[in-house]
Formats: structure tokens, sequence, C-alpha cells
């Protein structure tokens, strides 16, 4: 029997536990991304109740049915990229694309899988190309996975396929570019780990689009929406910008990025019912800060 990691209850650890034992016997393919992968990578534990999995679109009806025989009830949260398999209160999130419509699962998710084991059951970790062409394009107002892509790049950038990372961010390059202009002001001593082709690359692309002259259109598209859904309707509700998603640079549709809007409320009704009270009474913190003050006066 496996021993249970001491930042999960029992509970938790036991339907983690059985999940994946049923995914395992069914031979359901499917990929550990979350937390789990991101320690595999960067040696940075996140103790965390969030359990994530990866798995083509075409799989999602055969995982559904093996979370269904143990118990569980599924539902497709945003028929574009997320669903959910929920037993009692945890949940496993079953992902297979990105929330921008962007990185959809496919099959060099699992060519380069790495083996694993996690809960003592052996897995496949989504790959670390993988998650930096995923996480790369959340910028919200309330996650940032910036600092993400820097510590993987600062573990893994000198076994990193490069030439599968640029393949991922295609059009979207300047997403990438961007990333690595700041792991080389986050990490100056280390700068030179990105390979000089991928910097000299990217930067010729950016030469050479900076040389064009964009092309004119009566209503210019605003890509701002792959990075965050919410701190850009201004430019597509009053400005009249053009939403990328409706192009084909996502897959997703209008009924897609109606209800991903819709889900903004939910998360930030969520997160501030999550939000625990305050350790003290806010008068008591404020006398204790002029304490503190007087202290350091004298």
């Amino acid at each position: 029997m496996n021993a249970c990691p001491a930042h999960l209850d029992p509970v938790s650890f036991a339907f983690y536990e059985r999940s994946l034992k049923a995914l395992n016997d069914a031979g359901v393919p499917y990929l550990v991304g979350g937390a789990y992968a991101f320690e595999r990578y960067t040696g940075i534990a996140r103790h965390t109740k969030d359990f994530d999995i990866f798995v083509r679109p075409e799989d999602l009806d055969a995982v559904f049915e093996v979370f269904a025989t143990t118990g569980c009830s599924t539902e497709l949260t945003f028929p574009h990229w997320l669903g959910k398999a929920r037993c009692g209160e945890d949940v496993v999130d079953i992902i297979f694309s990105s929330g921008n419509g962007v990185a959809s699962v496919d099959d060099l998710w699992f060519e380069h899988a790495v083996e694993e084991t996690v809960f003592g059951i052996p897995v496949l970790l989504m790959p670390a190309e993988e998650m930096i062409w995923s996480k790369g394009f959340i910028m919200e107002r309330e996650r940032y996975d910036g600092a993400d892509i820097a510590h993987i790049l600062q573990a893994r950038a000198d076994s990193l396929d490069w030439r599968r990372l640029l393949l991922r961010f295609g059009r979207h390059w300047r997403v990438l570019l961007g990333h690595l202009v700041l792991f080389g002001f986050i990490y100056p001593a280390e700068r030179t780990r990105i390979p000089a082709w991928v910097m000299e690359e990217l930067m010729r692309r950016l030469a050479r689009e900076s040389a064009s002259v964009p092309v004119a259109d009566a209503t210019p598209v605003c890509r701002g929406p792959l990075l965050s859904r919410a701190q850009y309707l201004v430019d597509i509700d009053e400005r009249g910008y053009r939403d990328v998603r409706l192009t084909h640079e996502s897959a997703m549709n209008e009924d897609d990025i109606e209800l991903w809007t819709e889900g903004i409320k939910v998360d930030g009704e969520r997160r501030r019912s999550e939000r625990a009270p305050p350790a003290f009474p806010p008068r008591v913190r404020r006398q204790s800060r002029r304490s503190d003050l007087r202290r350091r006066a004298s």
C-alpha cells in the first residue's frame, strides 16, 4: 500500500490513487500535469489538492466512462478545453486543450511524455515543452504563469527540444520570445543557456516583421484574448477590435467564448469565498503596525 503524502488527506489520496489505477487498468491514454509534473521538471513542490490529467479530445468519452465506473460524476465544464470528475469534495481536472483554444492535446504530447510514478503508480507526465506552451499564454490579473516558465527554463533549458517548442508556438512566436527575454532579465548570469540560434531566429523574425507594413484591415484583430479572457474584453466590446478567438488561430466558437466569459464571474465569486479571514481584526493589525513603527523609530 502506498503512503499518503503529508499534504493530502487520506480521502483525497485514496481518490487520486483509485483514479490512476482505474485509468491504467482500462488502458485509456492520459498524462499527468499540474503540480506533479512541475515538481518533476523544476524540483519546486506545490502542496495543493489540485490534480490535472491531460487527454486527447477523442479520448475524453473513454476517460469519462472510466471515472463513472469508480463512482464519480463527470461534467464537460467548458466544451472547448476542460472536463471534471468529482467524488465528494475531490476533483480531477480533465484537460484536452487550453482556455484560449490554442494548445490542443495531440499525439506529440504522448510521444514525448516522461515516465514517472505518482502516488507509487506508474504514469506518463506531460512534456516540459508542452507545459511551457500551454502556460505561456496564461496572463490573467489573478494568475500569471510566467514565473513557472522561467523556472522550467532555469531547470531544463539544456535538454528542451527547442525546435518542437518553436513549432508549438508557431505564429505566436512573440509570446515565446517575450518569455525568453524575461528569462534573461530574471537570471542574467544564465541567459546564455537559451541556445543562441533560438534567440537569433526569433530576433530575425522580429526584425523582418518590424520592417514590414502591417496589413490594412477594416476591423483590426486583437490577440489579447489569447492571453487573458477578461482584460481585453474592452477592446472587443467597446473599441472595435475583432476577437482573434473567432479566427483560425483558435479552436473556439462563439458559444465557447460566451461560456468562457461567463466563467469570469463564477471564478471570481469562488476565489472570494475561498479567501481566508484575517488572522486578527483590522484594528489590532493597525495597532501592531504602529507599535512596530515606534519600535523602529526608537
